[in-house]
């Protein structure tokens, strides 16, 4: 078995005990009939909302506590190359096994929910999952193919101000509702000054990671004085894996037409 990146992980049979240390994924697993298998999560793996009570949390995404996790004694780890650090893969691969993920792409992201079938003995349910993403994001295309171009700007965080560019998930779901990413010529997440921004025609801010409110909409709209600003449901937009069952349906909930 590999991962994302390509490196071989040896396993000893089909893992039992998991260890997620992302959000998306923990939530993918549940959808795949995994919940009684995962043993450990992070503090913001939310989905399902359960797993608060009934889940070891080991930390966060950045930072974990590497004794609970080796408590749990674990048969593999699911990471992701964005979200946890190589510092951190470096000491968790002391522990156990370590699976990474690397999306970009809706095809990557299909890709995993294929690997984790595979890994975990759910090939049925991980190939149903992957069927009705297929259905949803062609029905999607079809709804959207006549809607015309926006110049947008997606903001992840506040003070630095920050941007989701390219080379990143968010990009690709800005691409699939025809906008046009305003700093789509940086990469991954750039911070930005904060100035006239004239050609901006919608300015999305996200409900995570920074938690953006009514009050920064009109924080922000002096510099963007042509968009229309919006508060959008980041799990929609950066969430991989399961999520995207619901993802397109809220998309076609959004009226961001000028």
């Amino acid at each position: 078995m590999k991962d994302q990146l390509n490196r071989k992980l040896q396993l000893q049979g089909t893992p039992k005990r998991i260890v997620s240390l992302v959000p998306s994924q923990t939530e993918l697993l549940y959808d795949l009939g995994l919940e009684s298998s995962i043993v450990g999560i992070t503090k913001f793996c939310i989905h399902p909302n359960h797993f608060k009570k009934s889940k070891i949390i080991v930390g966060g995404t950045k930072e974990v506590n590497f004794e609970k996790i080796n408590a749990l004694q674990p048969d593999i780890i699911l990471c992701n190359k964005e979200e946890n650090t190589k510092e951190m893969i470096l000491e968790l691969e002391k522990i156990a096994p370590v699976h990474i993920s690397d999306i970009y792409t809706i095809k990557d992201c299909l890709q995993l929910i294929k690997m984790y079938g595979e890994l975990f003995l759910k090939e049925n349910k991980a190939t149903q999952i992957i069927k009705e993403i297929s259905i949803k994001e062609t029905d999607f295309k079809e709804f959207i193919k006549d809607k015309p171009k926006m110049n947008v700007a997606y903001f992840i965080w506040k003070n630095p101000w920050m941007v989701a560019a390219k080379q990143t998930f968010i990009d690709e779901m800005l691409q699939l509702n025809k906008f046009e990413n305003h700093f789509g010529n940086f990469e991954r997440y750039p911070e930005i000054e904060l100035k006239t921004y004239s050609s901006v025609n919608l300015v999305l801010l996200s409900s995570e990671p920074f938690p953006f409110k009514e009050k920064h909409k009109t924080e922000i709209s002096k510099f963007f004085p042509n968009a229309k600003i919006v508060i959008v449901d980041g799990e929609s937009f950066s969430w991989y894996g399961s999520r995207l069952l619901k993802a397109f349906d809220y998309f076609k909930s959004l009226n961001l037409s000028r």
